[in-house]
């Protein structure tokens, strides 16, 4: 996710408006709420479009992730959820693991800007999901946005190399195949 820096980019501009979704674990409901106006507000400037769906826990966040990436046409995601350390291991299995997922799954091709916030407490994460303070969301909102850039910009034709659907004839008087 993008971090607090102080060098921070400009939204991207698009040709045409990418699809974002927004997935998020709302389980502490004041910092969901601060997050998922961050995030919109972040995605909407760049004029992009956005969907919002919730999962238990951040968890599920990158599981979520992947059943959209296959099966829906988004060109981006969010994550954002909030995970505030306990008393037992739990914390640093859900930190680690869902950080884990997100990277792979953005290895493989998802351009997702990774929103959930990590901390000690309560006072941390009210911090981090405020606008006007830290905007984890907002960030990671924009760092999707930049990702979907980034992929359009380096996205080239075809360069001719194998076979195209619908490229192969039998052409019966030649007595063989011939590609149109």
């Amino acid at each position: 996710m993008a971090g607090h820096s102080d060098n921070v980019l400009d939204l991207p501009k698009f040709d045409e408006a990418p699809k974002i979704l927004i997935v998020i674990a709302p389980y502490y409901g004041a910092i969901s709420a601060a997050q998922l106006v961050s995030a919109r507000a972040v995605i909407e400037r760049a004029g992009a479009t956005h969907q919002t769906i919730e999962v238990p826990g951040s968890l599920e966040l990158p599981t979520a992730i992947g059943i959209a990436h296959r099966q829906a046409d988004f060109d981006g995601y969010v994550a954002l959820g909030c995970v505030i350390r306990g008393r037992t291991s739990h914390y640093d299995v859900v930190v680690n693991e869902s950080a884990r997922a997100i990277a792979t799954l953005g290895l493989a091709g998802a351009c997702i800007g990774n929103g959930i916030i990590t901390v000690e407490n309560m006072e941390q994460a009210e911090e981090r999901a405020d606008a006007d303070r830290l905007d984890t969301a907002g960030g990671a909102a924009a760092a999707a946005l930049h990702l979907v850039h980034l992929q359009r910009v380096l996205t080239t034709e075809t360069k001719g190399i194998g076979f195209r659907p619908g490229s192969f004839q039998h052409d019966a008087a030649r007595k063989g195949p011939t590609v149109a």
